[in-house]
């Protein structure tokens, strides 16, 4: 059984809304290594685990919950990089191609509040979705369930995680030099950290399983810390440090813990408690968008239901 918290795992910076950028994280969310993927594979991974090993079960899926709240945290940043794009454009309220003044019918006066959903770089974001996030790449292309890798082989299932971190740690960094966003780039930091910590986590598993990685971690091995946003993080060691997220405890702790496999005297650890997390404020209704869609009646009935909470 799975418990959920109201809030995410990060913290949402706002920021002017930029559906390029929103496309761009696409991939890491819905691509082939995005958070989507690593969310299912570990999750399968640990829903199908055989043997005894009962600490390896415990690392994977202390790993893949945490995915859960990263699958949520880029869909609801995606969203936010959505979330009012057709009225922002320097154009006044007033202008053909402007909204319109809050609150209006949408397309009164001739107003195409939607237009900027011709050149943008995924028109699903506004005609299938509600300037929301979808489950596809950043070419459009929909997620599949074939991209999850769930061989029963635990050490080749490690190796294939520790693939799957690298590679999507690497894409998230080149989407950070995409993009200037401050929205984009505070939920692309935190992942990149939290890629790089769990690198370590699979990398940890498997030198107890003796395999020796020397100085080949994180990848891509670079000075991460040249990124400001990743350098706050980072000292904050959130790049050395992995929670369970099993209420009733967890083995993972014999793992993970001692020396890094970055093997620079840095230590890693299991936490026992996890994150607080941060408020999640939700979107706004969008009338262009006719979402939630609400007539004034049903609208009543929506804020009678609130208030008895």
């Amino acid at each position: 059984m799975y418990f959920s918290v109201p809030n995410l795992i990060n913290s949402i910076v706002p920021d002017e809304p930029d559906p390029a950028a929103a496309n761009a994280l696409q991939e890491g969310l819905g691509g082939q290594f995005g958070e989507m993927r690593t969310m299912m594979q570990y999750l399968f991974q640990t829903f199908n685990f055989r043997g005894d090993a009962k600490p390896y079960r415990d690392l994977i899926h202390g790993v893949g919950t945490e995915e859960i709240s990263h699958f949520e945290l880029i869909a609801t940043t995606i969203s936010a990089l959505l979330d009012g794009s057709p009225r922002y454009q320097g154009k006044s309220e007033q202008s053909k191609t402007g909204r319109g003044s809050e609150g209006e019918v949408p397309g009164a006066g001739g107003t195409t509040p939607l237009e900027i959903a011709l050149t943008a770089p995924n028109i699903h974001h506004f005609l299938v979705g509600a300037q929301s996030s979808l489950p596809v790449d950043a070419a459009g292309n929909p997620w599949s369930g074939s991209y999850v890798y769930n061989s029963g082989n635990l050490t080749l299932d490690l190796i294939n995680n520790l693939m799957l971190e690298c590679t999507g740690r690497l894409q998230k960094c080149r989407i950070y030099e995409m993009t200037d966003n401050k929205t984009a780039r505070a939920t692309v930091s935190f992942l990149i950290v939290r890629d790089h910590a769990h690198e370590m986590v699979f990398a940890k598993a498997l030198e107890s399983l003796g395999i020796d990685w020397a100085k080949t971690l994180p990848i891509p091995n670079f000075d991460a810390t040249k990124y400001p946003e990743v350098e706050e993080l980072m000292s904050q060691g959130l790049h050395l440090r992995q929670h369970h997220f099993n209420l009733e405890g967890s083995e993972m702790g014999k793992i993970f813990k001692g020396s890094s496999p970055a093997n620079d005297g840095s230590e890693v650890m299991t936490d026992e408690e996890p994150f607080g997390g941060f408020p999640n404020p939700g979107a706004p209704e969008r009338p262009e968008e006719f979402s939630p869609g609400l007539t004034p009646e049903q609208k009543r009935m929506v804020d009678q239901i609130v208030a008895e909470q």
